[in-house]
């Protein structure tokens, strides 16, 4: 029995090592298919108008949005995402944020650190999606808060496309959010690792004609199509 139990350690040493690999491999092949979508272009001849509407893509690090002016001749964005659906509902606000993602993930983490494995994996496999609208007032440009000029037909295809996301309102009660500008609401679709908030933002530019990554799981594969300030 003595001579068994080495033997024993021993393949067991060795499916942990064949397992740690096998989660290497996986992890470097997810990091590298990430990095080759979202360097693949979709509409690769868009370019920025010399005129237009100007819309924001910000991000935090992990997450992206598009932020929006309120009032356009194409859009009022206050019939569909109201001030008074935040605490703070006396300011005055000149653009929101739209974004999409997971609704634990939204829910549950106020900050990262409160993000728990157990929630990311159910996110990863999937979950139901939520927006968050964040109202901003004259919101200044950034490294992480990148201006891009559309053309008032490209804006209008954008507005509808994050109108289709959007339920009645009898089905999407506001939830409280993070600060007191900003909001929850239920919202359509599936998250998954092929469906991430940074793919929805790309996904959303798109379909009205701007020019963005293919696969976009990670905000950089977002911003990267984004000029910076100045640039």
């Amino acid at each position: 029995m003595a001579a068994q139990e080495p033997r024993s350690v021993k393949r067991i040493l060795r499916w942990c090592a064949w397992a740690v690999f096998a989660l290497f491999v996986v992890v470097a092949l997810f990091l590298l298919s990430a990095w080759i979508g979202s360097s693949v272009p979709r509409n690769g001849d868009w370019s920025q108008p010399a005129k237009g509407v100007d819309i924001m893509i910000e991000t935090n690090g992990i997450h992206t949005g598009i932020v929006m002016p309120v009032v356009t001749p194409e859009k009022d964005w206050s019939t569909d995402f109201p001030a008074t659906d935040i605490p703070a509902a006396d300011r005055p606000y000149t653009h929101i944020s739209v974004s999409w993602g997971e609704r634990k993930v939204f829910l549950d983490t106020p900050t990262w650190a409160d993000l728990s494995p157990v929630t990311a994996i159910g996110a990863a496999i999937g979950g139901d999606g939520l927006l968050h609208v964040a109202h901003y007032v004259r919101p200044a440009p950034d490294s992480d808060v990148r201006v891009l000029r559309i053309s008032h037909a490209q804006y209008a295809r954008l507005v509808r496309s994050i109108e289709r996301q959007v339920l009645p309102r009898d089905r999407r009660p506001p939830l409280r959010g993070y600060d007191v500008y900003d909001v929850f609401y239920d919202a359509p679709g599936t998250y998954h690792l092929g469906n991430t908030c940074n793919q929805w933002t790309s996904d959303t530019l798109a379909s009205a004609g701007i020019r963005t990554g293919l696969w976009t799981p990670f905000p950089g594969g977002v911003m990267k199509w984004v000029p910076q300030p100045g640039a």
